[in-house]
This record gives structure tokens, sequence and C-alpha cells, in this order.
């Protein structure tokens, strides 16, 4: 597998093209970081393979599907086995509107990041999710007022 050290710098350009617009073409690209084609194609290729491009998706406006409540969710666990740790990551994994999920140290657990409709939206997620569960102790919600940066691109030295 390649590593930081054996990322040139053409590596690096496609990278940072392709987190820009992963739709690009292939001839696109190699306008963009100045090399041929094929080149890019088996750059490309190879950095998929080597799981540096781990996939490429289509970033909805969620606004336009009329999900407009952003909430940061703290959660803490009554029982922190790495059993319970686990159960807690399942639960949630199957659920869409929870878009992250973060296990963090010190404090709460985990940290979530919630995408939902409305207020009663959450509430009857929140109530579904973590209400029923015997073992969460605490839930502590933050409400996005204003999202001033959004980005999904890795910084790249």
């Amino acid at each position: 597998m390649t590593n930081l050290l054996t990322l040139d710098d053409l590596d690096k350009r496609i990278l940072l093209q392709l987190q820009q617009n992963a739709a690009i073409t292939n001839q696109e690209l190699a306008e963009k970081v100045h090399a041929s084609a094929p080149t890019c194609l088996r750059r490309v290729r190879r950095l998929t393979e080597d799981g540096w491009i781990q996939r490429q998706v289509a970033l909805v406006q969620p606004e336009k599907l009329g999900m407009t409540l952003t909430a940061i969710v703290e959660i803490t666990l009554d029982v922190q086995t790495s059993e319970q740790l686990t159960a807690f990551e399942q639960l949630v994994a199957g659920e869409p509107a929870i878009q992250q999920c973060y296990r963090v140290s010190p404090g709460p657990d985990f940290v979530l990041v919630m995408l939902v409709q409305d207020m009663p939206a959450y509430h009857a997620l929140a109530h579904r999710l973590f209400s029923s569960q015997r073992n969460i102790r605490n839930v502590r919600s933050f409400f996005s007022v204003h999202r001033s940066k959004f980005d999904t691109a890795v910084p790249l030295p």
C-alpha cells in the first residue's frame, strides 16, 4: 500500500482536484493537473486500489429535500464496555438521519451529527433511538442556527 511518503506531487494534485469535483472527466483532470490522460487514469486507479480514494459521491443540497435542522448530539452511556460502545455504534449506523458518529474522549462517549426535517422530526428520532435505550445516561443536543463552513476535502500536505 502506498504511504504518505510515496505520494508524489502529481498524486496530490489529482487528489486535490477529485476532492473538489469527482465527476470531472479524465481528460479534464489531466488538463488541470498537467499530465496525460492515460497517466491520470492509471494514477486514479492506483489511488483507488491503494485506499486513498474511499468512494465517490454526490453531495445533495439538504434544504432541497426539506432537511433544515442540523443537530449535534452528545451521548453518554451508563456502561462503557467495548461491547456496549459497539452496540451503540451499530444502533446508529442504520439510521440515515445520523450523518456522522464519533466515539470521543474525554467527555461524552459519542458525538453525533444529525440532519432532520424539523424539531418534531428530531424529537421523534431522539425518542425512538435514545429514550428507549437503557444504557443511555445522558443526551445533550445543540442545534445549528447557521453553517458558516462545510467542506468534505481532506487537507493534503
